[in-house]
């Protein structure tokens, strides 16, 4: 499997995905919104781009469909309660699909709702797992649920899907907002040096050549992952009083979600 991330250089921040099968040169395009560079990198690497699949239904990430079918022919897959959001799909995709592209490249669709109810995340099968996450997972950070998710649903997807996935798993997201989500981490857990080392390391980074984080990573610098972390508890306590002293992840996963929505 070979795996182009594609800076689009908006306002959105947004990532775009060309992921290729070394034996035939088919290609499939994840949330292609800059078009042109995903057909261009297409063109370069001498690549056929046969599918097109969108992680959810928001416009930042289904803007560029309507050009890449029309230079390509590619197929449209995405969830299958998509399909009243995405005009022209394809294909429905459903919990434990494999999407295959060419001969050697399967992935495992996941069902995870929470950003919006229509999410799907992309599993590679492959020594080394890649997790396509859309805006479900961020680096160091979580999908909010303004556009039609809630936040109930992304935190059981966040503790019954993601924590569950094998450490190496490789994450890519749908955007880069890694500084200002390591910023909060260290605003709810000021002890973490991790966080720190990292933010010190990434604060002026190349958006092109973007750090690709792993899950045992996450878990050590995304405060969503930290559930039960002592220190971010005691600060939690200081923007909720009310809170106990011991709170359920739960709990503290949603009061992380709606501090997020305003910080």
């Amino acid at each position: 499997m070979i795996v182009e991330q594609i800076w689009t250089g908006n306002s959105f921040r947004n990532f775009n995905y060309v992921i290729a099968c070394p034996d035939t040169g088919e290609a499939l395009a994840i949330d292609p919104l800059d078009y042109s560079k995903c057909l261009d990198i297409a063109e370069k690497r001498g690549w056929r781009i046969t599918q097109i699949l969108n992680t959810h239904e928001h416009g930042d990430h289904t803007g560029g469909n309507h050009h890449m079918i029309e230079a390509t022919g590619a197929k449209l897959l995405a969830h299958e309660n998509a399909k009243k959001h995405i005009g022209g799909m394809d294909v429905g995709l459903k919990a434990g699909d494999v999407v295959k592209v060419g001969k050697s490249v399967d992935l495992l669709v996941l069902d995870t709702p929470g950003h919006t109810m229509a999410h799907v995340c992309l599993l590679s099968q492959t020594d080394i797992p890649a997790l396509f996450s859309g805006d479900t997972l961020f680096n160091a950070g979580a999908g909010n649920c303004h556009g039609g998710g809630h936040p109930v649903q992304l935190y059981e997807t966040f503790v019954n899907q993601l924590a569950k996935l094998s450490e190496d798993t490789l994450i890519y997201p749908g955007h880069d907002y890694l500084v200002n989500n390591l910023e909060f981490t260290l605003a709810r857990e000021t002890d973490n040096l991790k966080a720190k080392v990292l933010l010190s390391e990434i604060r002026d980074q190349d958006p092109n050549k973007a750090l690709v984080s792993s899950l045992g990573v996450e878990k050590e610098i995304n405060t969503f992952f930290r559930l039960r972390s002592p220190s971010l508890i005691t600060q939690m306590k200081k923007d909720f009083p009310d809170l106990e002293d011991n709170p359920d992840p739960e709990t503290v996963f949603l009061k992380l979600r709606e501090l997020r929505n305003s910080w």
